[in-house]
């Protein structure tokens, strides 16, 4: 195994800074590849990185013709630094998995290599920037690292799954495809051989899984953006539901701050308020959503989900609704505090 690029590169500069006068012949012994190899590093070195290498041939070896005080590595501006502290802030969402500590190693790699003039430190941008996310779902990293495994290796994937309406679990065999980080949750997008479709299985409800030796002879044509195209988060069907929202001037500034799906299309009130308007394959999330924004939001349609948002407030006013009983014993309790 040769040594990577860079590391070859970095000892050429060092051999050559030292004013030895290598040639090709040396530097190839000493850093034990060819000398083709070498010149090609020497090559990239003057003509992609700049540096003034030039061959000497009174002393049969290469020199730097004008001073040279370190390699040349990465060079970022403030704007660039920034975003690439963001994204290793970003990395949040890979809490706990096997992913985790090859990103961080990544990163520390890249940014170790850094020079140039940067008006905001390093140490001081950690306390400027963070994101303040739900914490991504517990997964078990024995559960997560045999999935990922099965998705990589194109193999069948058998595991024990427990429905959310479910109080048991029942095995599954799929073709795994695809692993997601979605609102917080990590899901495998698979092919359940038993029921002919795909699904999308959270990794927080199986067990036991099992990579088996057998492999996905006929791979199905799969794209996590066409499955998830008309759903307002995970869940996939066949309708096809116009939704139409009505938001106050309140709830309306906040709507406008951030995409909510990719078929929103927005109407502006003159009361300040606004009208969402979304495309969707299903109404099981957009439901819980709309109910989330209380008394600021109304749903002008469909009729189907304006019963289901409708009968979810009385039922709730219901339960909210203290017993005659509980009513006088509260009222006996004021009386005597007073």
């Amino acid at each position: 195994m040769t040594r990577p690029p860079l590391e070859r590169m970095q000892r050429i500069f060092r051999v050559i800074k030292d004013g030895g006068h290598p040639s090709r012949i040396t530097l190839a012994k000493e850093i034990e590849v060819t000398t083709k190899t070498i010149q090609r590093d020497i090559d990239f070195m003057r003509d992609r990185l700049h540096l003034p290498i030039a061959h000497n041939r009174e002393k049969n070896g290469y020199e730097f013709t004008s001073p040279v005080e370190a390699f040349p590595m990465l060079e970022l501006n403030n704007a660039e630094l920034v975003a690439v502290f963001v994204a290793q802030k970003a990395l949040g969402q890979f809490k706990g998995t096997p992913f985790e500590h090859p990103l961080r190693s990544a990163f520390e790699k890249l940014t170790s290599g850094l020079k140039g003039k940067v008006s905001v430190p390093w140490l001081e941008a950690d306390s400027l920037i963070s994101f303040r996310n739900f914490d991504v779902a517990y997964t078990d990293m024995g559960v997560f690292q045999t999935v990922s495994e099965a998705v990589q290796q194109g193999k069948i994937l058998q595991f024990e799954y427990k429905k959310l309406n479910s109080l048991v679990f029942e095995t599954r065999r799929v073709e795994p495809y695809h692993l997601a980080c979605i609102l917080n949750q990590w899901y495998c997008f698979a092919f359940d051989l038993k029921r002919r479709s795909f699904r999308a299985f959270v990794l927080g409800r199986l067990r036991n899984p099992i990579v088996t030796t057998e492999e996905i002879t006929d791979p199905k044509p799969f794209s996590i953006d066409a499955y998830l195209k008309s759903s307002f988060g995970v869940f996939n069907a066949k309708g096809s539901h116009n939704v139409l929202i009505q938001f106050d001037a309140f709830a309306a500034q906040l709507v406008r701050e951030r995409p909510w799906h990719p078929s929103q299309k927005t109407k502006e009130a003159d009361n300040g308020g606004l009208e969402l308007q979304l495309r969707l394959s299903s109404l099981e999330e957009i439901e819980p959503w709309v109910l989330s924004w209380g008394k600021h939001a109304k749903v002008l349609a469909p009729e189907a989900l304006r019963k289901r948002v409708y009968d979810i407030a009385q039922y709730q006013v219901k339960r909210l609704q203290p017993s005659h009983k509980a009513a006088s014993e509260f009222k006996e309790d004021s009386r005597r505090l007073n």
